[in-house]
């Protein structure tokens, strides 16, 4: 599993609450994990950094036998985690109501666990075709689904930034965590709003399928971003079943 990333404060931010990392367990296999984080003073930057450096750690420490003890496990490490940015938001006036979403995959020979919460988003590239594998826990994607909007009104709705789940905030961490097949020349982007809201899935497919590196790409993704605004922080994260890891 070939793996680039980068991520990028955008054009209109004073700082950057995304993380995002890459790390390997004790059976060699690949985590991936995209946060982006929101309210608090300073606390979306400590909510994001939270969940993926504590995950991250104890991923390192795991050993799975199927792909179903991943999913278990994830669904345990995001309600600890739940609780212990709840934890630290109660003690910091600064830090309160904090929040982060979070997309993430771990990857197997031939499957991969892929969960989020929040609008963080997850595509997968598999036989020419581009498709989001992730739903997003949005007041807009809500409105969608119901009919009282359509997804061209949902990019431009003045509420289109109101998260209905989240880590932090709420004692529930409600989380997708889906399995799915992993096929070779897969490639799974892993991306915060600062990139889906402002590059269209078309755009996105033309990079993906492109001959450059994929460092190239999410640096290209990212120019993309900022070219149409760049209003928010960016993140991008390309996994191609391909070979090593690549962390720039």
């Amino acid at each position: 599993m070939e793996i680039a990333y980068q991520t990028d404060i955008g054009q209109e931010r004073e700082d950057n609450q995304d993380y995002v990392g890459v790390f390997t367990n004790q059976d060699q296999l690949t985590f991936a994990i995209v946060a982006d984080g929101i309210g608090g003073h300073q606390g979306g930057d400590v909510a994001s950094s939270m969940a993926v450096s504590h995950i991250g750690y104890h991923f390192e420490q795991t050993t799975f036998k199927n792909p179903m003890d991943a999913v278990r496990w994830l669904s345990d490490q995001v309600r600890i985690e739940n609780e212990k940015i709840i934890d630290k938001s109660n003690q910091f006036k600064d830090l309160n109501g904090m929040g982060t979403t979070m997309v993430a995959a771990i990857f197997f020979d031939d499957q991969m666990v892929v969960a989020n919460i929040g609008d963080s988003r997850g595509y997968l590239r598999r036989n020419g075709e581009l498709n989001q594998l992730t739903e997003d826990h949005s007041l807009v994607n809500e409105l969608v689904k119901r009919g009282v909007i359509t997804e061209q009104e949902a990019k431009t709705h003045p509420q289109k930034n109101i998260i209905t789940r989240t880590l932090g905030i709420s004692p529930d961490a409600d989380i997708d965590i889906n399995l799915y097949q992993l096929e070779s020349s897969d490639q799974l982007l892993l991306c915060t709003d600062g990139l889906s809201n402002m590059v269209s899935n078309q755009q996105l497919d033309d990079v993906l399928k492109s001959d450059q590196t994929l460092a190239e790409k999410c640096q290209q993704l990212i120019k993309m971003a900022n070219e149409t605004g760049g209003p928010d922080n960016i993140t991008v994260l390309i996994a191609d079943n391909a070979q090593e890891v690549d962390d720039k």
